[in-house]
């Protein structure tokens, strides 16, 4: 039982880092803080290409995975 609980928190990290990188890579749509820095100028003008079609379901999927992941840690984990 101790392998699987050390392999979820291995997962857990990795999926938590993972989508950290994800979220922060996305373009700013808006007045966000990325406008504050010059983000939204190009943004606005770039429109929606493949690569941020693309982007946008990789993070939905890690972001899924991260979830299902913490339900099946919190399942295993006795509090």
């Amino acid at each position: 039982m101790d392998i699987i609980r050390l392999i979820l928190w291995v997962l857990q990290f990795g999926l938590g880092i993972g989508l950290i990188v994800l979220v922060l890579v996305h373009s700013g749509r808006g007045g966000g803080l990325s406008d504050m820095f010059g983000g939204g100028l190009g943004a606005s003008a770039a429109g929606s290409t493949v690569m941020e079609k693309n982007l946008d379901r990789i993070t939905v999927v890690v972001g899924l995975l991260f979830a299902i992941n913490t339900l099946v840690f919190a399942l295993v984990i006795d509090v």
